[in-house]
């Protein structure tokens, strides 16, 4: 999927909410805890990562690219 950034960037377990791969922020940062995301290929432990447009996030089940 396809995600338009609207700012400079945005926080790492924000977009993981908004795009609906978790249900809440809590779910999110666990999520990023355990390895399970991506940024551009790269585990990513940082919950509160900026991710800035023309990064790709991705996970079991799901990829979103910031644009």
């Amino acid at each position: 999927m396809d995600f338009e950034l609207r700012s400079e960037y945005i926080p790492l377990c924000d977009l993981l909410k908004y795009c609906g791969i978790t249900e809440t922020g809590g779910m999110a940062k666990q999520l990023i805890a355990e390895g399970m995301v991506l940024v551009d290929g790269e585990v990513e432990l940082r919950k509160r990562a900026k991710i800035r447009s023309g990064q790709v996030v991705s996970g079991d089940g799901f990829s979103i690219r910031v644009e």
